[in-house]
């Protein structure tokens, strides 16, 4: 089964995280191991001194003991005893003392002992292990030069080895399994919201073409049913003005949806300076009046305040345009649409208030939606008239959330819409 391009970028990027930490691990391994090894090994050496300072300091008590005790004595350096190690001592002929009988490389060394003064050496007995040696040569009381020789298996040091390993290896594998599956995790996490916004440019790229489809073929059959005959001039110019209706709404929806392509893209520039949203509104107003009446529906200034802001005016006054030519479209014949500009708490307040058909409860949480149009009993129930795209309310939003408005939506249905923008402290004024 093919996987989806999201799934595979999951797989492919928990991958990464997997070798990533791998490769960490591998070389931490390697640098521990190397750092390890080398302290495993010098406290073999550190270990194997101490041994032949045991000697050394058993041999001289031996000597000390053969020149002032009577009758037979214990020898101190047969009787000493250290866990895991070899103990040789020999005299300045490199002759073994005790025990009596020696392998030959371990003569050889104390010979060489004897005129390097400490050497350290490893050997191979053929035995699947190796020795490590360390040879010190001292003087006795008398002046007697000896050496003292200490011998260890290096196969504790392997078996340290081991133990090192099988400890890392299982941590090791612990952890590569705790980032296959925190590595998935976040993967998810991580690429949820790119998972969302393709959703989003799906839907959206569905609905556009929907939106732009219905046109399209009203154009297309105006077309085709004034060219399959000759008609009368009249008729001609009736199909040519419906082709420019259907042209005009095609050409709002287009702007729409580029305008909001620039949204998401962040190509929109936003100038930044003091307005007065009293003034914009007003000058909005005046233009929706000329819709408003046209369809026998009031606009009435009630208060207007004066209210700075910060902002984009082209951008506020569209905005403005949008609620307004809502609230007309949504208001029929009779109706009114009430308009308020105020500073309450010094923040500057658009209140935009109709008396149309309303708005169901469970369609409120929709109405910012890009495309949402609501029930379609609700064109209906005002004459078919609105005929948009529904992407007015989604651009209102978009502009108020780039100014730092808030924007807010509440409706009865059968008894108007109230539409309120909000926006931060009042400029200085």
């Amino acid at each position: 089964m093919t996987l989806q391009p999201l799934a595979r970028l999951r797989l492919g990027l928990t991958a990464w995280y997997l070798a990533t930490f791998g490769a960490i691990l591998v070389l931490l391994g390697a640098g521990l191991f190397v750092v390890i090894g080398r302290q495993f090994a010098q406290q073999l050496d550190d270990s194997l001194h101490d041994a032949t300072v045991e000697v050394e300091r058993a041999a001289r008590i031996r000597e000390m003991e053969s020149r002032t005790a009577r009758g037979q004595v214990v020898d101190a350096v047969e009787e000493l005893h250290i866990p895991d190690r070899t103990l040789y001592l020999f005299n300045g002929a490199a002759e073994p003392v005790t025990p009596a009988r020696t392998p030959q490389w371990i003569a050889l060394a104390a010979r060489d002992a004897l005129h390097a003064g400490s050497i350290q050496r490893e050997q191979d007995p053929h035995r699947g292990n190796t020795l490590r040696l360390r040879a010190e040569r001292f003087t006795l009381a008398s002046g007697a030069p000896m050496v003292a020789v200490a011998v260890a298996d290096k196969v504790e040091l392997e078996d340290r080895y081991a133990a090192l390993i099988a400890t890392f290896g299982a941590a090791a594998a612990a952890a590569l399994l705790l980032v296959v599956v925190g590595g998935w995790f976040l993967v998810r996490k991580s690429t949820a919201p790119v998972e969302r916004t393709i959703e989003h440019m799906r839907r959206f790229m569905a609905d556009a073409a929907h939106e732009l489809r219905t046109p399209l073929t009203v154009l297309r059959s105006r077309a085709e049913v004034a060219l399959q005959q000759p008609r009368p001039a009249g008729d001609y110019q009736e199909a040519l003005l419906g082709i420019e209706r259907e042209a005009k709404r095609l050409g709002s929806i287009v702007e729409d949806l580029l305008i909001l392509a620039r949204a998401d893209a962040g190509e929109r520039p936003i100038a930044c300076e003091r307005v007065y949203l009293d003034d914009l509104t007003l000058d909005a107003a005046g233009a929706a009046r000329v819709i408003a009446q046209a369809k026998g529906v009031a606009v009435e200034l009630e208060e207007f305040d004066e209210a700075p802001v910060q902002g984009d005016p082209t951008l506020l006054r569209q905005m403005v345009m949008i609620l307004l030519d809502n609230a007309v479209k949504f208001t029929a014949q009779g109706g009114r649409v009430r308009v308020r500009v105020g500073s309450p708490a010094d923040r500057p307040t658009l209140v935009v208030e109709d008396t149309g058909v309303g708005i169901a409860p469970e369609q409120l949480p929709h109405v910012f939606e890009r495309f949402y149009r609501g029930d379609p009993a609700r064109t209906r129930g005002n004459g078919g008239a609105p005929d948009g795209a529904g992407l007015g309310l989604s651009i209102a939003k978009w502009i108020a959330d780039a100014h730092g408005a808030e924007i807010a939506l509440a409706s009865e249905l059968g008894a108007g819409t109230r539409v309120s923008v909000r926006f931060a402290l009042s400029v200085e004024r």
